[in-house]
């Protein structure tokens, strides 16, 4: 695997930008897609000039924690998209993968910020909100997530 991959693609949305101390970096998100069971997909990045970032980029200054990103960053985007989610069989419906799994399973905080996403949304949630306003909620909470996982 290189050492960055380039972003996914154009931003769907204006990127949003994320600092950590002095660096300035920029969460970008694909156009959204929805399956045919409902599920709402995009894929949320964190890059910089040179760049897809990787996880440990973000990590705290201590080092990275003994729990894979994934397992921080999806209950905190959970939380910020809090009533927006829908809940199936007592769990949120939510999903996220790395782009690209780490080359050693050991150390996941070792692979690039890029993140597929998947929700299902409350439907009157859904139905009440515009498809591009949706994507900048899921934007944001990413981003603030992201931010987290440099503060804990």
């Amino acid at each position: 695997m290189p050492d960055r991959l380039p972003p996914p693609g154009p931003s769907f949305l204006r990127e949003h930008e994320i600092r950590i101390g002095e660096r300035r970096l920029l969460a970008g998100m694909s156009r959204p897609t929805t399956t045919d069971d409902g599920w709402w997909l995009a894929i949320l990045w964190v890059a910089d000039d040179d760049g897809v970032v990787v996880f440990r980029d973000l990590a705290p200054a201590a080092g990275p924690p003994a729990d894979p990103p994934l397992a921080r960053l999806g209950p905190a985007i959970a939380g910020a998209l809090s009533g927006l989610i829908r809940e199936e069989d007592g769990r949120l419906a939510v999903r996220l993968t790395p782009v690209v799994a780490p080359e050693d399973a050991t150390r996941p905080w070792r692979c690039p910020l890029a993140v597929r996403a998947a929700f299902k949304w409350e439907a009157v949630r859904q139905a009440s909100l515009p498809p591009a306003q949706l994507a900048e909620l899921v934007l944001t909470a990413f981003r603030g997530s992201v931010e987290g996982l440099h503060r804990r």
